[in-house]
C-alpha cells in the first residue's frame, strides 16, 4: 500500500481530529479513505447521469407532444409492472 503525506490548515486538522476522536471513524487514515472512497462515488454516478443526459440529447427531437410522451410513459409503467 502507497503511502501518502499531506499539508493540513489547522482548522481543517481540527475537523479531522474531531471525526477520529467522535469514534466515527477508527483514525485519520480511514476517514481520508472514507472520503476518497464517497467522491468516487459520487464521480461514477455524475459520469453516469451525464451518460443519460448524452443519449438523450443524440436521441433527437421527438414529434409527439409533452402530453403524448407521458401518456407512453404511463402505459410502458403499466404494462411494467
Amino acid at each position: 500500500m502507497a503511502k501518502l503525506s499531506i499539508r493540513l490548515p489547522d482548522k481543517v486538522k481540527q475537523f479531522v481530529d474531531d471525526q477520529t476522536h467522535e469514534g466515527q471513524f477508527a483514525n485519520e487514515e480511514a476517514y481520508i479513505q472514507d472520503l476518497i472512497r464517497q467522491d468516487q462515488d459520487r464521480q461514477r454516478e455524475v459520469a453516469r447521469i451525464q451518460a443519460i443526459v448524452d443519449e438523450g440529447i443524440a436521441s433527437g427531437e421527438s414529434d409527439e407532444s409533452m402530453q403524448d410522451t407521458l401518456h407512453s410513459l404511463k402505459d410502458h409503467r403499466s404494462r411494467s409492472a
